[in-house]
């Protein structure tokens, strides 16, 4: 854990994503990135200077068979308010819509979603699960497909809405994010989605796994790239992994 907090909190301190007496609402999609992110969160919640109130949220997609009780007695051992909120999402994108390509419009209804849960909770600031290889992949999937140099930011404010987004995962490599979420015994929930695997997101993973195989350093380059062009606000980052 201590490697993996360090990443975290160094993205916290770098971006000021924290302010005293903030309520941090974190996306838990029930997959490990999400849940190393909370188990990050509630150690940081800790010891760190600035004092934080931390909530958990999971969207219920609508997809049948999902359990969601072992992330509840995991967020009670840790001491954080969980919630679960029904949505009609997978109804909508999947049965109604029909959608071929049906990645963009539930991401849509899952941000939405999730911003209306955090404001009903009195919560301003959401954490979202991205970890270093998501930066990575989100440059490059903007780059090849939309032929834009663009990615997400470290911190979002949207004012429609009075929140803002942080994502405190954003130095951490996915295989530290994988390895504690193994030896944490994390209550990774599959994902029950018909499209996961078989997406875009995916042929870029795949596609970085083998330029990071065939160039060594190939994704500390991309990210360096990133940094160092301020793409998506990340110029502000004190220095490169």
């Amino acid at each position: 854990m201590q490697k993996a907090l360090s990443y975290v909190r160094r993205a916290v301190d770098t971006y000021g994503m924290i302010k005293e007496n903030d309520h941090v609402t974190v996306g838990v999609s029930g997959g490990k990135d999400s849940l190393v992110l909370l188990a990050a969160l509630a150690r940081l919640r800790s010891f760190y200077p600035k004092h934080f109130r931390l909530s958990a949220v999971t969207l219920d997609m609508g997809f049948p068979g999902m359990d969601y009780s072992p992330i509840a007695r995991f967020c009670e051992e840790i001491g954080v308010d969980y919630h679960v909120k029904k949505t009609d999402i997978k109804e909508i994108v999947f049965d109604i819509r029909k959608e071929s390509n049906p990645c963009s419009l539930c991401a849509k209804l899952r941000r939405g979603a999730l911003h209306d849960a955090a404001l009903e909770l009195g919560s301003r600031t959401v954490a979202l699960g991205h970890h270093n290889d998501d930066v990575i992949d989100t440059f490059l999937m903007s780059l090849i497909f939309e032929g834009r140099v663009n990615c997400f930011s470290p911190v979002s404010y949207l004012d429609r809405k009075g929140i803002t987004l942080i994502r405190p995962m954003i130095y951490m490599p996915e295989r530290y994010s994988v390895g504690l979420a193994s030896r944490l015994g994390l209550p990774v929930v599959k994902n029950s989605c018909p499209a996961d695997g078989n997406t875009k997101r995916q042929y870029i993973k795949d596609l970085v796994a083998r330029l990071e195989k065939e160039n060594p350093g190939f994704k500390t380059r991309v990210f360096t790239a990133v940094v160092h062009g301020n793409v998506g606000g990340f110029g502000t980052a004190d220095k490169i992994l």
